[in-house]
């Protein structure tokens, strides 16, 4: 029987030309009727999931050869999309609003190549065919219109409103939320249609926000009757007759404990340390045997593939598996016998890992303990000496301190290789009964924290390496090398503030990273650099192969130690029993039916990661705004977290983060410098910049949008300047207009006079062209939720991850424009540029500073030095160097060579001077109307 594979990697060929079915049955040889039947089934469903295009003439051929690439839409708010191909290799492709037909967010498309950039770096398509729906249903705010109705969808992502006739309405009333079943999708400027098929209730109801929210991303709330009844038949307990007969290793005598948060209920891990004779320690790590009680191809089975993992929202968990399993017989209850894998590990003096050994097992843990415990214990001093917890626990106070010891010894080695940590703060929602945000605290990460972070990498790197080199079907987690244009964006950037990232060529090993990281600690620009570091790298994902973990500076790992909540570690516990149980291999017929599973595995499994970060960081947003409703005027110090061309974000010491809009900085026009990732001040020269401190006021929450709007304290307005500042200067005589935003350097700066919009819709951050946006939607944006001290490159949740390798870093593009610029001025935020260059003050007879660099011709509108470099210490006169010649005064945020913006130089007012001077003699005229305007 011929293979799908076969036949795909056959069109694929360079000779094939496009074939009739009656030609592909010749040439592959079919004679039976049966296998004839069989092959055009498979060329059937081949066409209808868009790996094979059969032509007008009925010739069938792949669409790659077609000038056509099949992949996922992923669409961003702001219209455009990007077709995500299932060629790994293969740059993603932009897709214009325009282009998209009738493709939403995450169908499966075939697009047309349009153009693409000389390198075959950056390509543009259209949409010929939606091969697979992904949305069917959709959750929003039902607007009813009496004749008709609207559905206003809470996902942004779908920015046109879904229409619904009036018999559709099912009773849905104005201000409910509804699940509305799409009937036909948009088509050019009609809009798409549907019906309700749920009313979830009114959006201000108790329960609802967070339901919607579980409706939009589509996740499941329960489990079905086949699933729970297979759940009902695991065992409470397990026998001796169990632990003998399947071989199981006893190790019920060990000193072994759990240690997790206070709340947790799935206790998936356990540890036990030893220091062995020979003086080298022992460390075990003991993994739950869910694979034993989770069949495969089981109504189980299905059902957590389907989830794909827990998702944890900030008032309930969604598990993976039933509550029956995983709060019973799977997890590791104290004083109970639980069948387990284990990963037992041996390290000499020198943290070289000399023996390790990978076994099913059989455990009774002593003890539950908690972060918080074990942390007073490790942590005590003689003013607080947890005398009644030493006590409590007397018996395991030397593991816990070997365990500390040697858990040191294994960061330290991680941190020398080269692991990369980012130190972000991370915080918890509490809410009350009713599901209401009522505090907002930091998580700790303590001593506790890290023991089990560290003996949970070590872990995962001992068995993917074990299982990699034993050739065996696997699935890894990998996180692949940055992009090598992010990277070197970030080199730039960094190189603003006076650091500097070695590497050779156009690679840079993960150790140099951490070595700048550790270099910012403590200082003024650890936030900016930390965060832009994050966003010019990849997103960690699953994978077949093992391709290395550059954030972790690992070359092999995986993720072995939470089966009861990620499906890949029950896939590879299914793999690592099987293993074990054939004496160390597998038949080659398991063999090529795993192999041909695990790239679909990794990617569904990858998939559904996004889905949940995705669902809990919607959460947690949604109720930090509910927290800020009763806080409207109430002040506040933060720190600038993030920069756009529309504003700035800032974050509160309870991480609540918002946004101060362009319009709303009135003490003068700013500049968004992108290079720099600055906001600078045109007449103050004021620079705001990522870390800076600021004291603000909450002006406003939104509860549709989930954001939240600041606004500067004592903030003057325009008007207080004097002079020029009176006469519209930078806002046009208008007083409000907007100004060009575009200087001649192809350099992306915007202005926006006062009250003004910035004309970028909702506040999506990633500010610029679209094109460099693709994080899900969020491209340009700050990447991920927020991060604990954790590796980089890890998709976030708001459970803790216990390899410390599952929170942060989304795959946001760096934004920084090419070519580095000079450190001093962006050091210091409050000196005006020409103080911080060294530049001798003057001013005008308005009492303006005076640049020293030219404007545009007075009359012409003409730059008389367009195409020359622009640099901070130019001549001051004309163009023959005379200070009296027709030379033009530019603003001071033109003046600077940095922070240029030429596209405003034409409206410079000129300076009025003795001497008539061929340039103009408008002085008088400027000054009488600047009087007028005064008075």
């Amino acid at each position: 029987m011929m293979q799908e594979q076969e036949l795909l990697d056959f069109m694929r060929e360079t000779a094939y030309k496009p074939m009739t079915y009656q030609e592909l049955e010749q040439h592959f040889g079919i004679s039976d009727a049966a296998e004839f039947k069989e092959f055009l089934k498979m060329l059937n469903q081949l066409e209808d999931e868009g790996k094979v295009i059969r032509t007008r003439n009925e010739r069938y051929g792949v669409p790659e050869r077609m000038n056509l690439l099949r992949g996922k839409i992923q669409a961003h708010a702001k219209g455009f999309a990007f077709l995500l191909p299932d060629e790994k290799d293969h740059p993603d492709v932009y897709i214009h609003a325009n282009d998209q037909k009738s493709a939403m967010n995450g169908d499966i498309a075939l697009v047309r190549i349009t153009s693409q950039s000389e390198g075959g770096g950056r390509m543009e398509g259209e949409v010929v065919r939606i091969v697979q729906r992904a949305v069917t249903q959709v959750v929003g705010t039902f607007e009813s219109h009496e004749a008709f109705g609207f559905v206003v969808p809470d996902d942004k992502r779908i920015n046109r409103d879904i229409f619904i006739p009036k018999g559709e309405f099912q009773g849905a009333v104005t201000g409910q939320k509804v699940v509305v079943k799409i009937t036909s999708y948009p088509e050019g400027r009609s809009a798409a249609q549907g019906e309700i098929v749920e009313i979830l209730g009114h959006k201000n109801d108790p329960g609802i926000d967070i339901l919607s929210i579980i409706r939009k991303h589509q996740l499941p709330e329960g489990f079905s009757d086949e699933v729970m009844a297979e759940a009902e038949a695991a065992p409470d307990s397990i026998s001796d007759e169990e632990i003998i007969e399947q071989g199981r290793r006893d190790l019920r005598g060990e000193v072994i404990v759990t240690i997790d948060g206070e709340d947790a209920k799935d206790l998936d891990d356990a540890v036990h340390v030893k220091r062995l004779e020979n003086g080298n320690y022992l460390l075990g790590v003991h993994i739950a045997d869910v694979g034993y009680y989770v069949r495969e191809r089981s109504e189980l089975d299905q059902e957590a593939f389907r989830r794909g993992c827990s998702v944890y929202l900030v008032d309930r968990v969604i598990p993976m598996l039933p509550h029956r399993l995983s709060n019973g017989i799977c997890s590791l209850n104290p004083q109970v016998d639980r069948l387990t894998l284990s990963c037992e590990m041996e390290f000499d003096s020198k943290l070289k890992r000399v023996r390790h050994d990978v076994f099913t097992s059989v455990i009774r843990t002593k003890e539950r303990m908690t972060y918080t415990n074990v942390r007073k214990i490790l942590t005590a001093t003689e003013e607080e000496p947890e005398t009644e917890l030493k006590e409590r626990y007397a018996d395991l106070l030397d593991m816990f301190t070997l365990m500390e010891e040697l858990a040191m010894k294994l960061r330290n080695k991680r941190m020398k290789r080269g692991a990369i940590d980012f130190d972000f703060q991370e915080s918890k929602v509490i809410v009350d009964e009713q599901g209401k945000a009522v505090d907002i605290v930091k998580r700790e990460r303590s001593v506790a924290e890290q023991i089990i972070e560290e003996f949970m990498l070590a872990a995962n790197e001992t068995v993917a390496e074990h299982f990699h080199w034993l050739r065996v079907p696997f699935l890894y987690r990998i996180h692949e090398d940055p992009d090598q244009e992010k990277l070197l964006h970030f080199m730039q950037f960094a190189s603003n503030f006076g650091y500097v990232v070695k590497g050779k060529g156009n690679s840079v090993h993960p150790r140099a990273l951490q070595t700048l990281l550790e270099e910012i600690r403590g200082s003024k620009e650890e936030t900016v650099i930390s965060t832009v570091m994050l966003r010019s790298m990849k997103q960690a994902k699953y994978d077949a192969e093992s391709l290395g973990h550059f954030g972790l500076a690992a070359e092999f790992y995986s993720h072995f130690t939470s089966p009861i909540r990620r499906y890949p570690d029950l896939v590879i516990h299914r793999v690592i029993r099987e293993v074990l149980e054939n004496g160390g291999a597998l038949p080659e017929a398991r063999t090529e039916a795993l192999a041909a599973r695990m790239p679909d595995i990794a990617q569904h499994s990858s998939e559904r990661e996004r889905v949940a970060v995705d669902a809990e960081r919607d959460t947690d947003k949604l109720k930090k705004c509910e927290y800020m409703l009763d806080k409207v005027g109430e002040e506040f110090d933060g720190i600038i977290s993030s920069v756009t061309s529309f504003g700035m974000f800032v974050e509160l010491s309870n991480t609540v983060e918002g946004l101060i809009r362009l319009s709303d900085l009135t003490d003068d026009y700013y500049h968004f410098h992108e290079l720099h990732m600055v906001l600078i001040g045109e007449r103050t020269s004021k620079v705001y910049r990522i870390g800076d401190e600021v004291k603000i006021r909450v002006s406003r929450v939104n509860m549709d949008d989930h954001t939240i709007d600041f606004e500067m304290v004592d903030m003057k307005p325009r008007s207080d300047f004097k002079g020029v500042a009176d006469a519209g200067f930078g806002a046009g005589r208008s007083g409000g207009r907007k100004r060009s935003g575009f200087g001649r350097s192809g350099e992306r700066e915007a202005v926006v006079g006062r009250g003004g919009k910035t004309g970028r819709g909702k506040e999506s951050r990633g500010g610029g062209d679209g094109r460099a946006e693709r994080n899900g939607g969020q491209g340009g944006s700050r990447g991920g939720g927020k991060a604990g001290r954790v590796p980089a490159g890890e998709a976030g949740g708001a459970k803790r991850k216990r390899e410390g390798a599952d929170r942060g870093a989304g795959e946001g593009a760096s934004r920084a424009a090419e070519g580095a610029a000079e450190q001093s001025p962006w050091q210091d935020p409050a000196k005006p540029i020409e103080q911080v260059r060294g530049a001798r003050s003057r001013t005008d007879m308005w009492g303006l500073p005076i640049s020293g660099s030219r404007g545009r011709d007075a009359d012409t509108g003409e730059d008389p030095d367009q195409g020359k470099s622009i640099d901070g210490n130019r001549s001051r006169g004309g163009r023959s160097g005379n200070r009296s010649g027709g030379g033009q005064r530019r603003s001071d945020a033109n003046s600077s060579g940095g922070v240029n913006n030429p596209g405003e130089e034409g409206k410079s007012k000129k300076r009025k001077r003795k001497g008539g001077g061929s340039g103009g003699g408008n002085g008088n005229a400027t000054a009488a109307f600047v009087r007028k305007k005064r008075k």
